[in-house]
């Protein structure tokens, strides 16, 4: 079983690995409470929460991209949020403070955290708070139980609107209950389906508003089919949750629907860098493409709890970084006093003091090890066995 889990666990390396540098590098600069108890099908299918003012059926407009003529770029859509106004925020526009959005995710989730860092900016009254973490996914709570990880951290800073994107490290079989699933079987699906609806029931539980977001078109057509399948999975479950999926994959595509790894600028027309070397990942110009439409979605949610804290709320805070906290300046140590030698006429010389022993040389300690070679993958093992030990 062990081996067969490391197998699964090997997947994530990929992900850890190619997405360092692609999105940061690229960046400018809770109440807990009982959970209702939810019905899973077989099939991964969740019927919405009884008495939770979110669980309705998502506005086709605000799901599904509307269809374009063929040969014409798809583009983000404006949508406007139509979903209930949660009372946490309102508040929170009431008494000056900012707009918290927390990003949950994988590298994707780093990805997206950077490009709606850049669009809603903290002199709009936003404060984009960044929660993904790299190679964590629902099927990887052996390693990582995100749930529990991500509850202690919104205890004392709950946010408002919670933007979810995972799914890239979920590529692989899941273990619940002493099993193995492989990946998008019936009992995968309800394994999953389990675990994401408990972790959307802990961000409503703490007041925010939920969007789930798609993978985009992948390069390889193998690895294509199953993230198509993937997103057809999160779609009909946020549908049930009445979460809002956002869809991707229609606008990280050329006007034939291909993947491409440039695509044109809106206002230049000029090519535009839109993906990461691995075809996997975007750039930042292509993480801010995708996001465009949610970015606009997250304004119009915003507008609307700003109407509701009347007409006397204060206008958007001035959020400004924290102040830079300089340490106490070094002063010189003060000069020793000099005195007259008393025994300057004496004609014995004063004999001077014996050095002291100087400390014993510390032990040469062996080298770090660092990690095993079981670990590592398997392009870096033949290197790392040449070395003593086999490791990084």
């Amino acid at each position: 079983m062990r081996s067969l889990l490391f197998l699964f666990d090997r997947t994530a390396v990929l992900f850890l690995g190619v997405a360092a540098g692609v999105a940061i590098g690229y960046a400018f600069g809770v109440r807990q409470q009982v959970e209702v108890p939810v019905e899973i099908g077989s099939d991964g299918g969740v019927p919405p929460v009884a008495g939770d003012m979110h669980a309705q059926p998502v506005p086709a407009s605000g799901g599904r991209p509307a269809p374009t003529a063929p040969g014409t770029l798809a583009e983000p859509p404006s949508v406007a949020e139509t979903r209930p106004i949660q009372p946490g925020i309102v508040n929170a526009i009431a008494a000056g403070r900012p707009v918290r959005v927390g990003v949950f995710g994988d590298s994707f989730g780093d990805g997206i955290w950077s490009a709606l860092y850049n669009q809603l900016s903290r002199k709009s009254g936003y404060q984009v708070v960044k929660f993904s973490q790299q190679a964590t996914g629902f099927t990887r709570y052996k390693t990582l139980n995100l749930e529990q990880h991500d509850r202690a951290r919104l205890a004392n800073a709950p946010v408002d609107v919670a933007v979810i994107s995972f799914g890239a490290n979920d590529m692989m079989g899941v273990a619940d209950g002493g099993h193995v699933y492989a990946l998008l079987t019936p009992n995968w699906k309800a394994a999953i389906a389990r675990r994401v609806t408990s972790y959307v029931g802990m961000l409503r539980d703490q007041g925010a508003i939920i969007y789930w977001i798609g993978l985009p078109k992948m390069r390889e057509a193998s690895y294509d089919v199953d993230v198509v399948r993937m997103n057809a999975f999160y779609r009909d479950l946020m549908g049930r949750l009445g979460v809002a999926f956002i869809e991707t994959a229609p606008y990280s595509v050329d006007a034939d629907g291909r993947y491409a790894a440039y695509l044109p600028d809106p206002a230049t027309g000029k090519p535009q860098l839109m993906r990461a070397n691995d075809g996997i990942h975007m750039s930042m110009n292509g993480y801010i493409r995708i996001t465009r439409g949610l970015a606009g979605r997250i304004r119009s949610y915003v507008a609307q709890a700003r109407g509701q804290a009347g007409g006397a709320a204060p206008p958007p805070p001035q959020v400004e970084p924290a102040p830079i906290v300089l340490p106490p300046p070094v002063r010189p140590a003060p000069k020793p006093l000099r005195l007259e030698d008393p025994l300057a006429n004496q004609s014995e010389p004063v004999k001077p003091p014996k050095p002291e022993k100087s400390a014993a040389p510390e032990p040469d300690l062996p080298p770090a090890k660092g990690a095993p070679a079981d670990l590592l993958p398997p392009e870096m093992r033949d290197e790392a066995a040449k070395t003593d030990g086999g490791g990084i």
